[in-house]
């Protein structure tokens, strides 16, 4: 999060003459609003809740039901917090793995005199799972801050390790005067990764084995998972593939989307995402990029300011997403989807133009993903899932059919679905006289999302004609569903 001036945010605004504009976002809770919303959590105990972080220092809890008309405070450490500066305050929130049995939460804010980040552990109460126990408080780690800005303060547990991930920012200023990010003896510009079910020694934590510098003899941070960020403002976990992505805000020209690798280098302040940082610190290096990983993607400065990571949508209310890594830009409003294929090349769509000050993404326990915004609401995406025609209405099976991305479209479009269970499959495409022009499912298919591929041929390899078409997909010749697609030469 890079908040470079104040932009006052209000009413939801979709810019129309996208060709993707079949996306829109609507208010998740429309009854609930918060203040200054930076993430959003669920707790992993089956109660179906979420908690939203004010960057005060309270995070509040409210059931996942969208007319939902309050919610209750779980937990205010306003009075420990130190939130003077734009970027500093409570900033992040983890719910650690074994949550339903230990009752153990994670949070990550900054503190003053002195000035630094805290990350400490407080309790659920036994009496009440609405409100944690502030007098609970256990502090895990502590470091400096030598400036007010540049604070990271994602927490994440990973999913197959159980160890606890923490995002740092580069101790902030101006192109990192203390040349902390390439420090591996500090742990600023830094994605760390402890142990918290293993104390050691005086420590309430303990250094995984293969932590890159773990029992290094050279005095570096063996905290340390990966290093060279500049601000890691939000970085997740693809749930299905465990793979990290993370959003670097960038200096004065360049946003960059970073695939987290362990011991990875990520090149600040050598290189402002793909290009060579010409800083005036004395903590310049050569602009070499050998041994360093660099961004799958960069924008510049023309489409934004300041990245905010997001989420690989796993969900099932927006097929058309799925797989796709969505994130936004705080200052411009605009949001994306990032896709990478198997021989690294990435196509990047501009889903949304608004004028939301998006601070923060989260998801529910069912991977659906949300958006926190600084004008004091959740939003979330208008599910595209459309209801079933039952041409047999006694039939029990059901799927979802979702809009083909791009439309219009020319050369290549997807076409998603969701089976709830297996099934005989049948996905037809029709002109708009009602005749069949090409069959491009026709088997048994398993349940979960599904993606096909069509080019604009028929049956017979042709190249069909310019206009409007439908697609059908029916499941065991007893329920259908049917939309609209446009093919432009």
């Amino acid at each position: 999060m890079n908040f470079k001036w104040f932009i006052p945010f209000g009413i939801l605004l979709l810019l129309p003459g996208y060709i993707y504009s079949q996306f829109q976002l609507e208010q998740a809770f429309p009854n609930l609003t918060f203040t200054r919303p930076v993430d959003l959590q669920y707790s992993p105990d089956g109660t179906n809740r979420l908690f939203v972080v004010e960057q005060e220092g309270i995070i509040r809890v409210f059931p996942n039901q969208s007319q939902v008309n309050s919610s209750a405070v779980f937990l205010d450490i306003t009075s420990r917090v130190d939130d003077t500066g734009n970027e500093e305050g409570l900033l992040g929130l983890a719910f650690h793995p074994d949550y339903t049995t230990n009752g153990y939460l994670y949070v990550n804010y900054t503190a003053t005199q002195p000035n630094r980040t805290v990350i400490s552990k407080f309790t659920v109460s036994s009496s009440n799972p609405n409100v944690a126990v502030p007098g609970s408080e256990v502090i895990i780690l502590e470091f400096s801050q030598p400036f007010s800005n540049h604070n990271g303060g994602q927490l994440a547990f990973g999913p197959s390790d159980g160890y606890l991930y923490i995002a740092t920012g580069d101790g902030g200023s101006y192109g990192d005067p203390d040349c902390n990010a390439q420090d591996l003896s500090s742990l600023l510009g830094k994605i760390l990764r402890i142990d918290i079910n293993q104390p050691s020694g005086n420590l309430p934590y303990s250094i995984p084995v293969d932590n890159p510098f773990a029992s290094n003899p050279l005095g570096y941070r063996e905290e340390i998972y990966a290093y060279g960020l500049r601000n890691p403002w939000r970085f997740s976990f693809d749930v299905q593939t465990g793979t990290i992505w993370a959003g670097d805000v960038g200096q004065g020209l360049w946003e960059e989307i970073d695939l987290i690798m362990k011991g990875g280098n990520y090149g600040w302040s050598m290189f402002e995402g793909l290009h060579c940082y010409n800083s005036p610190w004395p903590c310049t290096q050569p602009c070499d990029s050998t041994g360093l990983i660099m961004p799958i993607y960069e924008y510049s400065h023309s489409e934004g300011l300041s990245v905010t990571g997001g989420y690989v949508y796993r969900g099932n209310q927006v097929p058309e997403l799925t797989g796709k890594y969505i994130y936004a830009d705080f200052m411009t409003g605009k949001i994306w989807a990032l896709s990478q294929n198997s021989t690294g090349q990435t196509e990047n769509t501009l889903l949304l133009d608004t004028n939301l000050g998006i601070s923060s993404f989260g998801i529910d326990s069912d991977s659906e993903l949300y958006l926190c915004a600084f004008d004091g609401k959740i939003y979330r995406f208008k599910s595209t899932v459309s209801p079933i025609n039952r041409i047999h209405p006694d039939s029990p099976t059901e799927f979802n059919l979702g809009q083909n991305f791009p439309n219009p479209f020319n050369g290549e479009t997807v076409i998603p679905f969701y089976l709830n269970g297996d099934n005989f499959v049948q996905l037809y495409i029709y002109d708009i006289q009602g005749k069949r022009v090409h069959t491009l499912i026709d088997q048994n298919l398993s349940g979960g999302n599904h993606q096909i591929r069509w080019n604009g041929s028929s049956d017979f390899n042709s190249r069909i004609s310019s206009g409007l078409y439908f697609y059908q997909l029916v499941l065991n010749q007893e329920i259908a569903d049917k939309k609209q697609l446009l093919y432009l030469k």
